[in-house]
């Protein structure tokens, strides 16, 4: 069985956890499927959004507790340089990244929903860092923890390590919307086709230009303006198309 599941369907395309026996847990095996079905998203010319969900009752338990308990200091430390480049990843894909959270997201599986551009929640979802109670920090996602919700609400997170409630995760603003359970996954796939609607160039751009601007790199708004009015002919048609029913 596949620990990954990847299908892609008018230009919308899920990726799916399936490990649903550890919790979708993220071991090395899990992380290796994740980086390779990346590889294989960021060349799907024709897809505009991509939707990262997960098999079972938890989106990701976050890493394999039973994975760490055999591992060294140097190998836990490696490890989490992947998880760290694997969730930078999902930032420079060229895809608008959505996470459909349904169950538990905790420590790496909560930097894992943080790392998409947009997260949808159950009311089922729980959320969590539970590391510091377990005599550690998180490894990794914690600077993009911080631009997705305010520096109080992360530091809540980090230094308590409770779980919080889908509707907790709303207000804090970790989430962007919260649905019942049973329409999650109609809810997510209506939410990414009206996304996907729009053209993948001005997605690609817009997606690109906050990313810059996350690293302190200003100003790039009227260049990706510019070159989509010169190099993207479906701009141009939209365009028009918009301007007639405007005349109409």
């Amino acid at each position: 069985m596949a620990i990954t599941e990847l299908e892609a369907k008018d230009g919308v395309a899920w990726l799916r956890l399936n490990r649903p026996e550890a919790l979708n847990a993220l071991n090395r095996e899990l992380t290796q499927a994740l980086e390779e079905a990346l590889e294989r998203v960021a060349a799907m010319d024709d897809v505009r959004v991509l939707v990262v969900a997960a098999r079972g009752r938890a989106f990701c338990a976050g890493n394999d507790i039973k994975e760490m308990q055999t591992i060294t200091g140097d190998e836990a430390e490696a490890l989490a340089r992947r998880h760290a480049a694997l969730v930078h990843r999902f930032s420079t894909l060229p895809q608008v990244t959505v996470a459909a959270v349904d169950g538990f997201a905790l420590g790496g599986g909560l930097m894992l929903a943080v790392a998409q551009d947009l997260r949808v929640a159950s009311d089922r979802a729980r959320f969590g860092l539970p590391e510091v109670t377990l005599g550690f920090n998180p490894g990794y996602g914690i600077a993009r923890l911080l631009d997705v919700v305010s520096g109080g609400h992360a530091r809540d997170l980090l230094l308590t390590g409770r779980t919080i409630h889908a509707t907790e995760a709303l207000r804090m603003g970790l989430v962007n919307r919260v649905v019942a359970p049973p329409t999650l996954e109609a809810s997510v796939a209506t939410f990414a086709a009206q996304i996907a609607r729009s053209p993948r160039g001005g997605l690609a751009a817009t997606k690109e230009i906050v990313a810059a601007i996350r690293v302190g790199a200003r100003g790039r708004e009227a260049e990706g303006y510019g070159a989509a009015l010169r190099t993207s002919a479906e701009a141009r048609e939209r365009i028009r198309e918009f301007a007639s029913r405007r005349k109409r």
